[in-house]
C-alpha cells in the first residue's frame, strides 16, 4: 500500500481547502508546502501594497456558511495582511497543519504503472508514495527572474515582490528604482511613493489600470451575509466567477453612442476588473473594445498632468482586457509627485546595472534600492519546475509546445495527477476562489467516484484532451484576447511557446461542461 492516499502540493487556498475535502472523504493526505506557513500567494508577496483585484466578499470560502458569518471583512479589496490572516484562520479552524509539511519543496514526481501509484520526491531527499498527486501549485507562483547584466555588481538593496522579506523593508528617504509595471508593480509605486526620496520606475508595456474605489464593506457584508447561498450560486454560474451584472448587459453593437458612453462610465465609477463587462462584445469586438480602451486612455490623460508623461502611461498596443487589468489606489496619480519618474525602456533599453544604479539608454540613474516587479512564469511554472515523469516522458517534454490538458484538470500519460485550476481551465479569467472550489470539488467527487466503484486510476483520454485543447485554442480565437504578448500567451518568458492558456469561455458555461462529464460517469477518461 502506499504511504498516503493523496498527496497535495501547495498550502494555499487551493491545497486548504483539498486537504479538509479528502479529510471528509477518510482519505489519508499529506501536504508539501515550500513556505513556511499557510496561505500561498499571500504568505509569499508581502510587497508594499500587496492587496487583492477581487472584491473579498467574493474571494472567500463558501464551503462553510458558519466560516462565511464568522469572519468580518473589513475592506472592499483585502490587503494581504488581512487575506493571509484569513488562511491561517482557516488552517486553525480546521486544524489542517497537523496534516502540513512545511519548508519542504517537491522536486519530482515519479509514476509506477505496476503499482498504480506516484513516488513524490522532496528537496530533502525525501521519498514517499501516494496513490494520487493533487497539484494545488497556483497559478502565479513561480517567480520570473530575467537577467539583468551587472546586476550582482550592485552596492545597494535588491528586492524581488514575489519573494519580499517577512520582516518587512524600511524604504523611507532612499532613491528607489522599481522594473516591471504589472500589477506587483502598480501597487508597489504607489504605496511607496510617499515615503521615498525618489523613484524612478522602468516601463516596458503601460498597463490600463481601473480605480479600485476601495473603503469599509461593513454595511455591504452585513446585507451579503443574509443571503449567501443565493449569492455565491449567482458567482458559480458568472462568465468570470463573480458578480458583474452582466445578466443586465447588452452588445456595444446594439447600443447608441449616449448609451455606450453612460455605461463605461458607471462601470469606471463602479471600479474594478467588471470594466470589461460592460458590454458583452468588449473582448470580441475591436470596435467595442477601442471604445472600452480610448475610455481608460481618457482617463490617464486627465489624471496626469504632464502630457508627455501623460502619453507614456498610456497602453495603445494592445486592447484592453487582452493582458491582465490592472485595478489601482492612486497609481497614475503618483507620477504628478515631484520625486516620482518614468523611463520608458522601449525608448532607453536597460543596458546593464552598475555599482551605483541602473543605465538605461544613455542615463546612469543612481539608486540605493532596485525593486524587481518582474512577473511569473504563469499556468505551467510551477508543475514545469518539478520532474514529472510516466513511462519514460516528462510533462515538460510534453508540454514543450504549450500545455495540454483536459478541462485542465489532467493531462494524459499522467495517472492520478490532478490540477487545480490547470491551464485550459478559467482559472486567472476569473475569480480564483470560485474556479478553486468547482475544481477541489469535481477532484473529491471523481476520488469518491473511484472509491465506490473499486477503482484505482484515472487518465484522460487523448483524443478527448485533443479536442479539449482545441476547444481552448478555437474560443480564444473568437475574442481579441489572444492579440497581446501577456503572460497568458507566455510572452513574458523568453523561449515559452506563445499558447493562449486560460479557457476563455466563461466559468458558468465550463461548469456545465465538466458537470455533464461527471454526470455521464466521466466521459473522456479512463478509469481502471
Amino acid at each position: 500500500m502506499p504511504d498516503h492516499d493523496a498527496i497535495i502540493i501547495g498550502a494555499g487556498f487551493s491545497g486548504l481547502y483539498q486537504l479538509h475535502r479528502l479529510r471528509e472523504l477518510g482519505m489519508s493526505a499529506r501536504v508539501f508546502e515550500a513556505g513556511g506557513d499557510v496561505g500561498g500567494t499571500w504568505y509569499w508577496n508581502r510587497y508594499p501594497g500587496a492587496r487583492c483585484d477581487i472584491e473579498t466578499i467574493e474571494y472567500s470560502y463558501s464551503f462553510d456558511p458558519e466560516l462565511e458569518q464568522e469572519w468580518e471583512w473589513r475592506e472592499r479589496y483585502a490587503a494581504q495582511p488581512e487575506l493571509l490572516s484569513y488562511a491561517q484562520h482557516v488552517a486553525e479552524r480546521y486544524d489542517l497543519r497537523a496534516d502540513i509539511t512545511f519548508n519542504t519543496r517537491v522536486e519530482a514526481l515519479d509514476w509506477d504503472d505496476e503499482a498504480d501509484e506516484w513516488t513524490v520526491t522532496t528537496d530533502d531527499g525525501a521519498r514517499c508514495t501516494a496513490r494520487y498527486v493533487i497539484a494545488a501549485t497556483g497559478c502565479l507562483s513561480v517567480p520570473s527572474k530575467p537577467e539583468f547584466e551587472g546586476r550582482e555588481d550592485f552596492a545597494g538593496e535588491q528586492y524581488w515582490t514575489s519573494s519580499w522579506p517577512h520582516e518587512g523593508v524600511d524604504l523611507s528617504g532612499k532613491r528607489v528604482a522599481v522594473i516591471g509595471t504589472g500589477s506587483s508593480g502598480l501597487q508597489t509605486i504607489t504605496a511607496i511613493a510617499p515615503e521615498v526620496r525618489s523613484l524612478v520606475v522602468f516601463q516596458r508595456t503601460p498597463s490600463y489600470a481601473i480605480p479600485a474605489r476601495n473603503g469599509p464593506i461593513e454595511d455591504r457584508l452585513r446585507e451579503v451575509k443574509t443571503r449567501y447561498p443565493e449569492f455565491r450560486e449567482l458567482s458559480r454560474m458568472a462568465k468570470v466567477g463573480m458578480q458583474c451584472g452582466e445578466e443586465n448587459t447588452q452588445y456595444y453593437v446594439d447600443s447608441d453612442p449616449d448609451t455606450v458612453q453612460r455605461e463605461l462610465e458607471r462601470r469606471w465609477l463602479d471600479g474594478g476588473l467588471c470594466y470589461t463587462q460592460t458590454f458583452r462584445d468588449i473582448l470580441m469586438d475591436a470596435e467595442a473594445n477601442e471604445a472600452a480602451s480610448e475610455h481608460v486612455r481618457r482617463q490617464i490623460r486627465e489624471k496626469v498632468h504632464d502630457p508627455e508623461l501623460a502619453q507614456k502611461l498610456t497602453p495603445v498596443s494592445y486592447p484592453v482586457g487582452s493582458k491582465r487589468m490592472c485595478v489601482d489606489t492612486g497609481y497614475f496619480e503618483t507620477y504628478n509627485r515631484e520625486n516620482v519618474s518614468l523611463v520608458d525602456i522601449n525608448d532607453e533599453p536597460i543596458r546593464r546595472i552598475t555599482r551605483r544604479g541602473i543605465v538605461a539608454g544613455d542615463t546612469e540613474h543612481e539608486v540605493d534600492v532596485i525593486i524587481f516587479a518582474t512577473g511569473f512564469d504563469a499556468m505551467t511554472g510551477a508543475l514545469n519546475a518539478i520532474d514529472v515523469r510516466s513511462g519514460g516522458t516528462t510533462l515538460r517534454e510534453k508540454w514543450a509546445d504549450g500545455p495540454r490538458t483536459y478541462l485542465g484538470l489532467m493531462s494524459a500519460g499522467f495517472p492520478n495527477l490532478f490540477m487545480i485550476t490547470g491551464p485550459q481551465s478559467p482559472s486567472v479569467l476569473s475569480n480564483m476562489m470560485t474556479s478553486i472550489e468547482y475544481h477541489v470539488d469535481w477532484v473529491t467527487d471523481a476520488l469518491r467516484h473511484l472509491r465506490d466503484r473499486g477503482k484505482r486510476r484515472m487518465e484522460p483520454d487523448l483524443a478527448a484532451e485533443d479536442n479539449w485543447v482545441n476547444t481552448t485554442n478555437d474560443v480564444a480565437d473568437l475574442t481579441l484576447m489572444p492579440s497581446a504578448a501577456s503572460w497568458y500567451m507566455g510572452a513574458n518568458i523568453p523561449g515559452k511557446k506563445r499558447v493562449f492558456m486560460p479557457f476563455v469561455g466563461g466559468v458558468g458555461t465550463y461548469k456545465q461542461v465538466c458537470d455533464g462529464i461527471a454526470v455521464s460517469h466521466y466521459n473522456g477518461f479512463e478509469l481502471v
